[in-house]
Parts: structure tokens; C-alpha cells; sequence
């Protein structure tokens, strides 16, 4: 697998330097600063690439923009509401620019409102080091008493209801603050971002959809923008849901093995795939991870490894974010059905028969403590995940290439 690196641009923290000293071959990013549902510019795109291509001192960094994460779908497409038909059309001609330039690769998702949640963005481990965190009884805290949802009581177990009741009341304003801003943080460098009245309002554009309408509006989207992705020669891989389970009254249609088939199977084509991420779909105890990398093998563009401990095997649950090879997916059952896949396409003379993968997320780790990055997204933690993968490769190369 080609080794990838999420790089949020050049207000970014861990730099390509850090990334060329991590060993990465390729860099995958995006234009956050464009507003979702516009066109993604060719001397936008022709920037990015240069930035991914030389050091601000003007040093070739070897490197190159192979995989677009994401280009995102706007919450108009995924409702059918407002300006949609008019940021298909957009999307569309994002798709050409980013063929004329060359990029190939696109993850998006089509999680409705909040791109990933969390509860903790800098969670303490028991080694002194940090990671994110969900936490349900947190989560019904902001959703009940913090947004103050209405019916929000309603989706949780008593269990849950009674433990927020208890730590809400332990809370004071910053602690309000705090977990309200963890909530519903964004990317670096991104336009979208919530405050509780916008997020509340957003909420209410989705009253009366269902995850079936969403599917549908999904499937829809897909129809429109395939045929032209497959004639561009680029590749659509589509992101789960992160956590897999509904939130906020939300439809989620994207967070197991049967939402994937019912997609792929509606819009069948090479171009229409999947960005297997085996941390957000780990935090399902239902998913089996090693059988869906090597089910939905032929249809992986794009790979997200890192792993998650659930705190119980509920769904919805608590979980956190594990070490690479520590939490509970088998890790190198899903790389080995990964190096197989790519045997089997370049024994069919497939062009796309390396897949990118990077390490996804990490724990901040000795000076990822003080560098303050993008929370997920530290030099070091990112760097000592990719080492172990690139052991579990090598490992697993070498015994088959001597079977």
C-alpha cells in the first residue's frame, strides 16, 4: 500500500518536513478554505499542489497531492433542499479541474451536519500521553442539557440519561464551554463551523428525514456525479460515519457492511467506492472488520487505519482512540486482506492496484504534548502508528513473497 499523510495545508502544525521524515509517499488534502458547495478553482487546486510540492523555502519535498480528503458534500445535496441542483453542477465541475490536475482519488461523506464527533479531543491514557475520546454519557449531557434538544432524552438508555443527569451537574461554564466547543469542532483552515444556535438550526433542516430519504438522496447524488467520475478516470470513496451510530436525531446511512452494499449496489461502477476506515467503523461492535476489508476489497479506494477500544459492546457505546495496533480490530488481518487485494489487481493489470493508505489519527505523544496540532492528527503519534504498519506490511510481504 502507498503510505499517505493528512496535511491540513500550510497553517498546519506538523509539517511536510515532519511528514518526509515520517517516511510518507504521498500527502492526502484538501482545499478547507473553499466554501462547501462552491468550485474548487484549477489555481486553487494548482496551489495546493505546489504547496504539497516544495518547501516554503522553496526545497522540492518530494511529494505530491495524491488523494483529495475531502471535497465535501454540502448539507443542500444531502437534504434536496435550497441551492442543491445548482452544487451538483459544482461538484461536477470540482471533479473536472481535479482530473485536469491529475488527482484521481476523492473521499467525501455524507454524514448529515457534524463531520466527526467527539466528546474528549485530548483524553489522558494510562502511558501520560493523550487521544479522542467519545463518551455517550457526555454526548447526552451537550445534546439534553447543553443544546437542550427537544426530545433529545428520548434516544438514550436510562443508564446513560441518569449518568449525564450526574455529570452535568458537576459542570461549571468552562466545562460547558469546553465540551459544547469539542462537540462541534471542525477541521483547521475550514469555513463551516457551528456555534450552538447554528447547530440547532441546522438540526431542524433535517426534521422528517429518515435514514431511507437520506439513502435515497445519497444514491441520488451518486447518479448524478459517477457516470462523469468514470469517465474522468477518478475514483469516489465514500467515508462512514464517525461514530456509526445515530446522534442528535440524526439518520446515519453510511456505518455498516449492508449501507455499503445497498450504495455500491445502486450505483455500480468502478468509480463509485469506499474509503475503508477501520476506526470509525471499528466502533461497532457488529462490524467485522478483517471480512468487510476483504468483502468490499475490490471496491477500497483509500484506507483509514487506526483503531478504537470501545468501552462496552452496546451500539451506541463509549470508545476511545487506541493505539494502532492495541485496540480492538485485528489490525493485521485487515492489512493482510488489503496487501491480497492488491496482488489480485495487479494480476488483473488494474492501474489502481496500489491503494493509499494512511495512518489515521493518533495519540499525542512526547513533543506532540506541546506542538498543539490538530487534534487526531499529531507528528509523532501519527509517525509511531505508520512505523508499526509499515512492520505489519513488510512482515506479511515478505511471508507471502516466500510461500
Amino acid at each position: 500500500m502507498r503510505q499517505g499523510w493528512r496535511w491540513f495545508g500550510p497553517q498546519d502544525k506538523v509539517t511536510l518536513a515532519d511528514a518526509r521524515q515520517a517516511g510518507v509517499e504521498c500527502v492526502v488534502t484538501a482545499l478547507h478554505h473553499v466554501p462547501t458547495g462552491e468550485i474548487w478553482r484549477p489555481e486553487e487546486i494548482e496551489k495546493r499542489q505546489r504547496e504539497v510540492a516544495f518547501h516554503p523555502d522553496g526545497a522540492m519535498t518530494h511529494l505530491a497531492w495524491d488523494v483529495v480528503e475531502s471535497l465535501p458534500v454540502s448539507e443542500a445535496i444531502k437534504t434536496q433542499s435550497g441551492d442543491w441542483r445548482a452544487h451538483i453542477v459544482h461538484y461536477r465541475r470540482s471533479l473536472e479541474n481535479l482530473a485536469r490536475a491529475g488527482i484521481s482519488t476523492i473521499c467525501y461523506n455524507f454524514m448529515p451536519v457534524l463531520d466527526w464527533t467527539r466528546t474528549d479531543l485530548a483524553w489522558r491514557v494510562p502511558h501520560g500521553g493523550t487521544a479522542m475520546r467519545f463518551d455517550l454519557a457526555d454526548f447526552a449531557a451537550f445534546d439534553i442539557h447543553i443544546l437542550k434538544r427537544k426530545g433529545a432524552a428520548e434516544g438514550y438508555p436510562e443508564t446513560v440519561l441518569a449518568e449525564a443527569d450526574k455529570r452535568f451537574a458537576r459542570m461549571d461554564d468552562d466545562a460547558q464551554r469546553r465540551l459544547a466547543a469539542n462537540v462541534v469542532a471542525g477541521l483547521p483552515g475550514a469555513v463551516e463551523s457551528w456555534t450552538l444556535e447554528s447547530l440547532a438550526a441546522q438540526l431542524e433542516t433535517y426534521r422528517g428525514i429518515g435514514p431511507d430519504r437520506l439513502r435515497r438522496n445519497l444514491i441520488d447524488f451518486l447518479s448524478d456525479i459517477v457516470p462523469d467520475a468514470q469517465r474522468l478516470g477518478m475514483r469516489l470513496a465514500c467515508h462512514p460515519d464517525d461514530p456509526p451510530f445515530p446522534l442528535l436525531g440524526l439518520p446515519r446511512v453510511m456505518s455498516t457492511e449492508a449501507d455499503y452494499r445497498a450504495v455500491l449496489d445502486a450505483v455500480a461502477s468502478p468509480a463509485n467506492g469506499v474509503t475503508l476506515c477501520t476506526g470509525s467503523l471499528g466502533a461497532r461492535p457488529d462490524n467485522d472488520l478483517p471480512g468487510m476489508a476483504a468483502r468490499l476489497a475490490p471496491q477500497v479506494h483509500f484506507v483509514h487505519l487506526r483503531n478504537v477500544r470501545r468501552d462496552d459492546e452496546a451500539v451506541p457505546c463509549s470508545f476511545f482512540e487506541d493505539e494502532h495496533l492495541a485496540g480492538q480490530t485485528d489490525m493485521v488481518a485487515v492489512v493482510a486482506a488489503l496487501l491480497g487485494e492488491e496482488r489480485r489487481r495487479r494480476s488483473e493489470g488494474r492501474a489502481d492496484a496500489e491503494i493509499v493508505m494512511r495512518p489515521d489519527h493518533g495519540q499525542d505523544i512526547l513533543d506532540d504534548l506541546k506542538r498543539g496540532a490538530q487534534p487526531g492528527y499529531p507528528a509523532i503519534g501519527r509517525l509511531k502508528g505508520l512505523a508499526e504498519l509499515r512492520g505489519v506490511m513488510a512482515a506479511l510481504n515478505h511471508a507471502g513473497s516466500s510461500s
